[in-house]
């Protein structure tokens, strides 16, 4: 198909599955479980971080962080300290275990102690050169800048390794976009929606070749910056909204 068939085709699978029913089945589920924009940044940002594997494994241990934490995210993370942490040592989700989970939430606490939020000190590493690589990087740097073991590095990937960031540009979709439908939040406000970069895995990979939007075989970062090159075409002010039509073709229609 041509780039107006392609796009009226994805226009179409955007306006089917960005809608409020989507919510449910789905991690960014947890998050709107808040209005509170701390709650749902941190809430947010936990839930990406394991999302990975079977979407209901997911939701369920996203939730049972978040009771854990007595369903006040920002006020335990302001609030907590060391002796809180060990309640989350026998957490697991597949390789993400109790001990990465305290680190995470120990870095969480310095970042809002200090900083006030993750947005401001992402939006520092943006303002660098208005790039998401940049504030993933600077918000990555800063969140493992306290002692840890280097095995907890892989749960917070990493642009300057060529990883495609899948997870942390889910998170910052969530944060940055608002097209007043309900999903995602858009109480980022600094991050225009047209410098976001799409989620990419297996399944919107393996879409995203079959529709030409992708000839890399790689699922690495500069697939996910030719990807969203060639979705910014079809919509230069918010390319990763067709994250929503390759997400509901690969998973729900098989495509």
């Amino acid at each position: 198909m041509n780039q107006k068939e392609l796009k009226e085709f994805l226009d179409l699978k955007y306006e089917k599955y960005n809608t409020v029913e989507f919510i449910a089945s789905d991690p960014v589920s947890v998050p709107h479980l808040f209005t509170k924009k701390e709650d749902i940044e941190i809430a947010a940002f936990l839930s990406a971080t394991i999302a990975w594997g079977q979407r209901t494994s997911i939701i369920k241990n996203a939730n049972r962080l978040i009771e854990l934490m007595d369903m006040s995210p920002f006020d335990f993370i302001v609030n907590a300290n060391n002796d809180d942490f060990r309640y989350f040592k026998k957490f697991v989700h597949r390789t993400f275990n109790g001990d990465d989970c305290a680190y995470f939430l120990k870095s969480l606490s310095r970042i809002y102690r200090e900083y006030g939020s993750m947005e401001h000190v992402f939006t520092e590493g943006f303002s660098q050169d208005n790039t998401i690589r940049s504030g993933i990087i600077h918000l990555r740097n800063t969140f493992f800048s306290i002692a840890h073991e280097t095995r907890v590095e892989k749960h917070f990937s990493n642009p300057e390794k060529n990883s495609s960031c899948k997870r942390i540009n889910l998170f910052l979709r969530w944060m940055v976009r608002n097209d007043h439908r309900g999903v995602d939040f858009g109480i980022w406000k600094n991050i225009p929606s047209s410098a976001l970069l799409c989620p990419l895995d297996i399944h919107s990979g393996n879409v995203s070749r079959k529709l030409g939007l992708l000839s890399r075989t790689s699922n690495d970062w500069q697939a996910v910056e030719e990807m969203t090159a060639n979705l910014r075409k079809l919509d230069i002010h918010d390319p990763v909204k067709y994250d929503f039509a390759l997400f509901g073709l690969g998973i729900f229609e098989g495509f």
